[in-house]
Parts: C-alpha cells; sequence; structure tokens
C-alpha cells in the first residue's frame, strides 16, 4: 500500500505586479492557513516519507511551512520544476518517477492539475481543491504506477475553511 497526499499552495499575493508568475508569495491569508493545515494534517496522521513540490514561491513556501508543521526535516523537500503548473498527466508522471521505497508521498503544486489529480483518484471528489486544501488517498499498490486507475480509499479531505 501507498499513501498520496496532495496540497494545493496556500493563498497567495497579486499585490506586486512586477513580479512573475512564479515568484509570488503568500498573502496573509496564506501565511495564516499554511500552518493550520500542517497540524491538520498530522491530526489526520499523514506522515509523508517525501515531500515534492513546485519550485514557485507559494508552493515552495507551502511546502516548507507544511514540512515544519509535521517535523518533516526540510533538507529533504524536493523541488520538481515538472510541478510547475502541472497537469494531470504531468503529476502523474512526477509521482511514478519517485522511487518505491517511499511509502506516502506529499505532492504540494497548483490548480486546475491538482483539482484534476484528486478528481482522477477519486471521482467527483471535488470541482475544485481549495488553496492550502488536502486530499490523501491509501492507494492499493506497492508501486508508484498511478497512470492505470488504483483502489483507493479516501483518508483525509481537508481545506482551511472546513471546520
Amino acid at each position: 500500500m501507498k499513501i498520496l497526499t496532495l496540497v494545493r499552495h496556500a493563498k497567495s499575493s497579486w499585490n506586486d505586479t512586477n513580479l512573475s508568475d512564479r515568484e509570488r508569495p503568500l498573502n496573509k491569508r496564506g501565511e495564516r492557513d499554511a500552518p493550520v493545515m500542517g497540524q491538520r494534517i498530522v491530526n489526520h496522521g499523514i506522515r509523508p516519507s517525501l515531500i515534492i513540490a513546485s519550485p514557485a514561491v507559494r508552493a515552495w513556501t507551502t511546502a516548507k511551512i507544511i514540512a515544519h508543521e509535521i517535523a518533516y526535516p526540510l533538507e529533504f523537500l524536493q523541488r520538481e520544476d515538472s510541478l510547475y503548473l502541472a497537469s494531470l498527466d504531468d503529476l502523474l508522471d512526477a509521482v511514478i518517477a519517485q522511487d518505491i521505497g517511499f511509502s506516502s508521498l506529499m505532492v504540494v503544486g497548483h490548480n486546475p492539475g491538482m483539482t484534476d489529480f484528486a478528481n482522477f483518484l477519486l471521482p467527483g471528489i471535488t470541482n475544485n481543491l481549495p488553496t492550502a486544501g488536502v486530499v490523501s488517498v491509501q492507494v492499493d499498490r506497492e508501486d508508484w504506477q498511478l497512470h492505470t486507475q488504483a483502489k483507493v480509499e479516501l483518508l483525509a479531505y481537508d481545506y482551511p475553511k472546513l471546520t
């Protein structure tokens, strides 16, 4: 069995129009929501053995905040260029590329790809994974080959306004 956790980056700022999309930071709400979701991830019992994240500032910052909250070593965080604005196929390829020795993988990325991936795993779970939203599933596989539909069980679906 494998555990796959999808996290959409926390809310980002649009205040500085001189920044490129990749450089946009979290806004105040994002800075508040990311640690809260990190604690909720702990409360859900999710303990990733690997966290990979988009290199965009908003996603990378979200990943670092969550890693801190769940006591995941920051030096083990991995940036994956292919996760920046990744499509469902890009996300699947990134997951499939991971070593089968990792039993629990967390992917921090962007919409619409994260919503598409959540719905690929659990059809109809959401029409929009909110910012800082989390979907975690147990996958009935011994590897990360998810191009073919695997049997999955929902472990957690959570987001900041779900209280």
